[in-house]
């Protein structure tokens, strides 16, 4: 019986001395897994121009596979290095957001047509040029889709073209955009002239012939 018993204790220690080494073993060749750093690759901001108004269409993308982002608001920040603006986008759903905001300082009416825009304000009967009212967005800036993480996109006011601008009725670029995207009628002053001088010169040649052959 006690010769049992020591076997049976025997047995236990052997046992209690061999898990801690075990364990540490275990320990040694367990590798952790690595989380995947939550990114927003293939987000976009896009300056474009809608009934003469300026918009900021926004396509964010969220990939976070392994569910480390804690937010789910996403804003856009510009700066152009002195001045900064947040406008704030919306919530993703999914992991996606989608939709487009008004440009900082424009304004529209309720059928979606510009009344103000960026850097001009309606003075005296007509509209003036200013430093404020963001003007600064119109230049050169930097701008940022902020959800944590964040990423820079490339972003720029909308330019006027005949068919939209989102400048004030008579301003400089409103006058400039009056000539047709194509450059049609600018190329017709040249063209016209060319042809012009090759009808001259056919006329020269025929008088030139036609007096020869008199002789």
């Amino acid at each position: 019986m006690k010769r049992s018993s020591f076997s049976v204790l025997a047995v236990v220690i052997l046992v209690a001395l061999g898990a801690p080494a075990s364990a540490q073993a275990d320990s040694e060749d367990y590798t952790p897994s690595e989380h995947q750093t939550p990114t927003l690759a293939g987000s976009t901001a896009v300056g474009v121009c809608d009934k003469d108004a300026p918009w900021i269409s926004f396509d964010v993308r969220l990939t976070d596979p392994d569910e480390q982002v804690t937010s789910d608001s996403a804003s856009l920040i510009l700066t152009d290095g002195t001045n900064t603006s947040t406008i704030p986008l919306g919530t993703l759903v999914d992991g996606r957001l989608a939709g487009r905001v008004l440009w900082p300082g424009a304004a529209v009416n309720a059928a979606g047509e510009a009344t103000g825009w960026p850097g001009w304000a309606f003075q005296n009967g007509q509209w003036v040029e200013i430093d404020g009212n963001f003007a600064w967005t119109r230049g050169r800036i930097t701008a940022t889709i902020e959800v944590n993480p964040s990423v820079v996109v490339p972003l720029s006011y909308p330019p006027a073209t005949p068919q939209c601008d989102a400048n004030p009725p008579g301003s400089p670029a409103a006058a400039s955009a009056a000539l047709p995207a194509t450059g049609l009628t600018a190329a017709v002053g040249p063209i016209a002239a060319v042809g012009a001088s090759v009808v001259l010169a056919g006329l020269v040649l025929f008088l030139l012939r036609r007096r020869s052959a008199r002789r």
